[in-house]
């Protein structure tokens, strides 16, 4: 498996899918929503649209993920997920938000996807991203590619206690 970070309109890349950051409606929105619709043309609001309600205005409920054709889009499909709108950190928000992803994941693999690009979900940046390496080398290649990327690489001593990440297996900290 390869990660990749990149920067850019996720409407321009040519991949099997890409992960729409949407909201229960499925009817288009505002920030990668409505760009992905826009870009996408009238035939994905009209999908969307037949999708069936879960309950009045709700296609695809918090932490869910649906499917849909790309329409004019170089991507084959469009997975759209909705993530949580964070309040407190007490209703389930990481639970949530790692649902997103996950169900996504799980989502393209039925499909046979074998690329998928993601915005970020939910969230616009994380607070703090803990990058964990279980040795010297891998901590090292960390940091280099971190440098290289032009960040800081911030270390925590060896054996030191972090904040637990809860359920999800990731923290959202705001």
């Amino acid at each position: 498996m390869k990660i990749e970070v990149w920067q850019g309109d996720i409407t321009t890349l040519a991949v099997d899918a890409i992960v729409n950051a949407a909201n229960e409606t499925l009817l288009g929105g505002g920030g990668v929503d409505g760009a992905i619709h826009r870009a996408a043309g009238p035939a994905l609001l009209a999908e969307c649209a037949q999708l069936p309600e879960l309950r009045p205005g709700v296609r695809c409920p918090t932490g869910e993920v649906r499917a849909t054709s790309a329409h004019a889009l170089p991507a084959r499909h469009v997975l759209h997920t909705v993530g949580p709108v964070w309040h407190d950190g007490q209703r389930d928000e990481p639970a949530l938000l790692a649902n997103c992803y996950w169900k996504s994941l799980q989502l393209a693999e039925s499909l046979g996807v074998q690329s998928i690009a993601f915005p970020a979900i939910s969230h616009a940046q994380p607070m703090r991203i803990v990058l964990v390496a279980f040795n010297t080398a891998t901590a090292k290649a960390y940091q280099q590619a971190l440098s290289a990327a032009g960040q800081s690489a911030d270390s925590e001593p060896r054996g030191s206690m972090l904040p637990p990440l809860g359920d999800a297996g990731f923290a959202a900290a705001h």
